[in-house]
């Protein structure tokens, strides 16, 4: 559950520890803050000796407090942060702000205990603290921005240069700037889930590291999206890249930044890359708000040239380009019969301004049901001689024309990255139009427009089958780890598989060759035999499969050939025993997967299979569970997916659904047992063409 922290962003009684007589301490800088701006609130600094600090009242102690604090500022070192947060609790203190960083180990498992355990509200430590302008309440320990002016954006961060980097970045009002820091407690959803209501705040960004509670941020951005505000994330660290299921191959071809993306993607949330992006999106959803929509994007210009990059680079962030309609192509014609009718559309290839009607142009691309949104290419910088900037009054006049009766989102975007001339700007902005610097940035933002739909979850209910599976897979897994093994048994793999209706040929796991000739029939030929080890994951590299052995006589020879080869290449590894597998043969390859990801679940992933797997990285990844329309969406991404769709006819058009129910099964099983299963990689996949059939071959799990 979230909790309410109406106290810390509107507090009527402020109490302030940590105010130096000498105005030293970031408690004086809040301090100055709030009296500068005459917030109208009560403020009592604790002082044990002052009687005063900066003209207030002072009392001696936090026991000293009257009762109905709402908000304690807490400017005190690393090491007295536990001992203040409980005195103030101990109060009855409704919240409390800490700056403090630098913490040591002892001290900060101490604090975070407390704030974990506490009921008072705790924002931080490591933070800036908060800044209310519609309420000029600047809780803030620094200077701040003389640009920041109140208006309908609100920014939550964890980091506070980003807060800083924002305020003094942004041309748009702003009503709240939220700095949640290490979050011990208080986390950046309590702060979304309050900005939801909040009457003062249209549109919001989050610059984040990570995301402790999964379940609470989906649901404060569901929220935020209920309310009809918009919503805008800034992932920062995405750099890293690695996993804990290294073993497996799906687990070495992904990463947190793909786990971070699947979750947005599955709950509708927009993203952004960086500071400039996160801007042009707050600038541009601030006046147009998120809608339902493709984000189909129609763009304008009096160049060709920058109308023709502006495509490129919106097909490079993956925004789609509206095709114009029959409707479009008419009615165009008809208003500006000098302009050509097809997407991008360049007015100034037209000389003859009696020819080229650029608000008619517009009220026909508008009105067509294909297009979603307008994008103004126009130069507007600062720095524009008098001269150009008279000759594109016109155009731009024509442009504001249109926004009056529009019910659809224009914007306007300068072409690069220069401060926007000031009366260029009131002009686009008195018509209800924003105007953002810098193509790439303008349609990312334009991007953010279009509110992605959540995913529908994919959970079926418990039932005895289901409870009876999963007890029996959880049994197989302990006993692999009582004989301490980081990788399940063959014979264990295929059993949990099977439970999960994921096709698998007949198999058997023998020790030696006599025992496999004696047990043959079980299986029948033809064979793949492979070798059996808890210390071995990839066992072709190491000469540990043979296929095609077709008699007994083969079959003593390939266990005699496999020992050898693995005696050279591991001869550490423990052998388990020979897998006798009936051997598959298909038309294709693929490989499926997943990887535990906590806290956010478990990554299912689909593409290309077989040795090269990471060498052609061919893989669509989604969080489970799916169904399996997912899979099928996902299979279709991959190459695999256009070369069963019969690419170049090399094999015949395949049906995908076989795939897409083993994909979805398996990711079944990742729910229920992906705090188990660490990693698991079904690699080959055999394909049948035509039908699809399929049949998994190779599998590797791996536990803790």
């Amino acid at each position: 559950m979230t909790r309410d922290v109406s106290s810390l962003i509107r507090p009527a009684t402020i109490a302030v520890i940590g105010a130096s007589a000498t105005k030293r301490a970031q408690g004086n800088a809040v301090i100055d803050n709030l009296l500068s701006r005459d917030c109208g609130r009560r403020i009592i600094p604790v002082h044990r000796s002052a009687g005063t600090v900066q003209g207030l009242a002072t009392v001696a102690t936090i026991e000293d407090l009257p009762d109905g604090v709402d908000l304690a500022i807490a400017s005190v070192p690393a090491g007295a942060a536990a001992e203040t947060a409980r005195a103030l609790e101990a109060r009855g203190v409704k919240s409390a702000i800490f700056f403090a960083s630098g913490f040591s180990p002892a001290d900060g498992e101490a604090f975070r205990s407390l704030a974990a355990a506490s009921a008072m509200n705790i924002q931080g430590p490591n933070c800036m603290g908060l800044i209310n302008l519609n309420d000029a309440l600047f809780l803030y320990p620094a200077t701040t921005s003389s640009k920041i002016r109140a208006g309908k954006v609100a920014f939550v961060a964890q980091s506070g240069s980003a807060a800083i980097t924002l305020m003094n970045s942004a041309e748009f009002g702003i009503s709240k700037i939220i700095t949640v820091g290490s979050e011990f407690q208080l986390t950046a959803a309590d702060y979304m889930d309050w900005l939801a209501t909040d009457d003062d705040t249209a549109a919001i960004g989050v610059v984040l590291e990570a995301i402790k509670d999964p379940d609470a941020f989906a649901r404060a951005a569901r929220r935020i999206r209920d309310n009809g505000k918009s919503l805008t994330i800034l992932k920062v660290g995405n750099s890293e890249v690695g996993s804990a299921a290294t073993l497996a191959h799906t687990g070495s071809m992904t990463n947190d930044a793909d786990t971070y993306r699947l979750y947005f993607e599955a709950n509708g949330i927009a993203t952004v890359d960086d500071y400039d992006e996160l801007n042009a999106s707050l600038e541009i959803l601030s006046r147009h708000g998120q809608r339902h929509g493709t984000g189909r994007l129609a763009i304008v210009g009096i160049s060709g040239g920058q109308t023709a990059l502006a495509c490129d680079v919106a097909a490079a962030a993956g925004i789609e380009l509206a095709r114009f309609g029959d409707a479009v192509v008419r009615d165009m014609g008809r208003v500006s019969p000098g302009t050509l009718a097809q997407n991008p559309i360049d007015f100034g290839s037209v000389v003859d301004e009696a020819a080229r009607d650029i608000a008619g142009s517009i009220k026909a691309v508008l009105d067509d049901d294909g297009i979603d949104v307008l994008a103004v290419i126009q130069d507007c910088q600062a720095g524009l001689h008098p001269k150009s900037l008279e000759s594109y009054t016109t155009p731009i006049d024509a442009y504001c024309r249109s926004a009056v009766a529009a019910s659809k989102p224009i914007v306007a975007i300068s072409p690069t990255s220069e401060e926007i001339h000031p009366g260029v700007r009131a002009t686009f902005e008195s018509h209800g139009i924003p105007i953002v610097s810098g193509l790439r940035e303008g349609l990312v933002g334009i991007r953010t427009i279009s509110r992605p739909h959540p995913r529908p979850p994919a959970d079926t209910p418990e039932t005895p089958g289901t409870l009876a599976r999963k007890t029996r897979a959880l049994g197989l897994i302990q006993d692999g780890l009582k004989s301490g093994r980081s990788q399940l048994a063959p014979d264990a793999c295929m059993e949990i598989l099977a439970a999960y209706g994921i096709p698998t040929p007949p198999s058997l796991v023998v020790g030696n060759a006599s025992e496999a000739v004696a047990r043959v029939a079980e299986v029948g030929f033809p064979l793949a035999v492979k070798i059996a080890s808890k210390d071995i994951a990839h066992r072709s590299e190491l000469g540990g499969v043979v296929l095609g052995v077709n008699d007994v006589d083969g079959l003593s020879a390939a266990i005699a050939r496999i020992a050898g080869s693995v005696a050279a290449a591991a001869p550490d590894a423990a052998i388990d025993g020979y897998e006798l597998q009936r051997e598959v043969r298909g038309d294709l390859e693929a490989v499926v997967g997943f990887v535990a990801s906590p806290p956010f679940g478990v990554k299912v992933m689909v593409g290309t299979g077989g040795t090269l797997v990471e060498l052609t990285g061919d893989l669509a990844m989604g969080l489970a569970p799916l169904t399996v329309a997912d899979a099928q969406a996902l299979i279709a991404s991959t190459k695999l997916g256009q070369r069963l769709d019969g690419y170049r006819n090399l094999i015949a058009r395949t049906d995908t659904r076989p795939l897409a129910e083993l994909v979805a099964n398996l990711s079944l099983m990742a729910r229920e047992l992906g705090d188990r299963i660490t990693g698991c990689d079904l690699n080959p996949v055999m394909i049948r063409a035509g039908s699809g059939d399929v049949v998994v071959v190779d599998v590797l799990m791996t536990v803790g």
